[in-house]
């Protein structure tokens, strides 16, 4: 695979293709390791620009990549203070999908996020790869008629019982802005994508396989079919659904090359299930981050022991919080490519 073409915008060259090797399945000299969220804290060098500051104040956390999508589809969004998005007029009927805009307009309606996309790719000279993320479908749905967040996720799922051929209008209209959102992040200059399905756990088995599974393949197979019509060179695909640990095997033959993994799953017993058909990424919990920095050089020590050397992305089972001491942060890294060399050499 082609993971470190200097692409049609000419952007410096890359450096550190460790974590793209990894996701194609390709074997690689140490694990790589990255993390979620909060960019814009953790990496001020970014906030040097105007654009850079717009993109990094919403997109530092998945709910935020999700009300950018919701946006672009007309939905009025507030930011609530310590709450997140908050939509005040949210999906209650089957006549609001109506007011929803055209999909297709959403690409235009999100250029600013490409040119921060572009901006930033030109700012990290090579250094790492850049990962371009969107919500999935279900977990968009859920923003668009709870209004918010919700522990529950009752008045979603009330339309999956009540109105599921509306919920399938309101999932397909989602795939069908995603997917030009994310080939536009591609041709901007992302080298790799992942769907979070944040809002996994709240489905069962069933529903899950007949609302969310559908088209979270979808958007991968469209995905890819769009890149090669446009003569874009093909990235690797991640996966995460939290708590969507009952449809292990399904997502790992959903059509994307990694799947990542929350803390509440084994190691050991997702590679048991999966296989070697696609890398695995994950699962520290994230608040491990606030014990010492010995206990964190144990902990990643049993999680790259249980992974296993290949076919692993190490990373968080979730997010980092915003307290998170950045010095912690990095003793995982260090923690992850410091062992990982060592299993090697066993």
């Amino acid at each position: 695979m082609e993971a470190n073409g200097s692409g049609s915008q000419g952007f410096p060259e890359l450096k550190n293709d460790t974590f793209l090797r990894a996701a194609w399945g390709e074997d690689t000299d140490y694990t790589p390791v990255w993390c979620m969220r909060q960019a814009g804290r953790y990496l001020p060098e970014f906030r040097e620009t105007r654009a850079a500051q717009d993109f990094f104040s919403t997109c530092r956390s998945p709910e935020a990549c999700c009300e950018l999508t919701l946006q672009a589809l007309g939905m009025e969004v507030t930011m609530v203070p310590g709450k997140g998005p908050s939509f005040p007029e949210p999906l209650r009927e089957e006549r609001d999908l109506e007011r929803l805009r055209d999909p297709a307009t959403v690409t235009s309606e999100l250029s600013y996020v490409f040119q921060a996309i572009t901006l930033t790719r030109q700012q990290l000279a090579g250094r790492v790869p850049l990962i371009g993320f969107a919500g999935a479908p279900w977990t968009l749905m859920t923003y668009m008629i709870e209004g918010g967040g919700s522990s529950t996720m009752a008045q979603a799922k009330r339309w999956l019982y009540q109105k599921p051929q509306a919920s399938h209008q309101l999932l397909r209209i989602l795939t069908d802005a995603l997917v030009p959102y994310l080939v536009g992040q591609v041709a901007a200059g992302a080298q790799a994508l992942q769907l979070f399905e944040s809002h996994a756990g709240h489905l069962g088995p069933q529903l899950f396989s007949k609302f969310a599974l559908p088209y979270i393949r979808d958007v991968a197979k469209q995905v890819k079919a769009r890149l090669q019509e446009a003569g874009l060179a093909p990235v690797p695909m991640i996966i995460f659904a939290k708590d969507g640990h009952f449809a292990l095997e399904e997502l790992a033959h959903a059509g994307y090359e990694v799947v990542g993994l929350d803390w509440t799953v084994a190691p050991k017993k997702a590679r048991e299930r999966v296989g070697k058909t696609v890398t695995l990424q994950g699962n520290l919990d994230p608040c491990a981050l606030y014990a010492s920095k010995e206990e964190i050089g144990r902990l990643v020590q049993q999680m790259l022991d249980d992974f296993g050397p290949q076919r692993y992305i190490a990373n968080l089972g979730h997010g980092l919080y915003p307290d998170m001491d950045p010095e912690h942060v990095g003793a995982f890294v260090d923690a992850v490519h410091r062992h990982s060399r060592l299993l090697r050499q066993n």
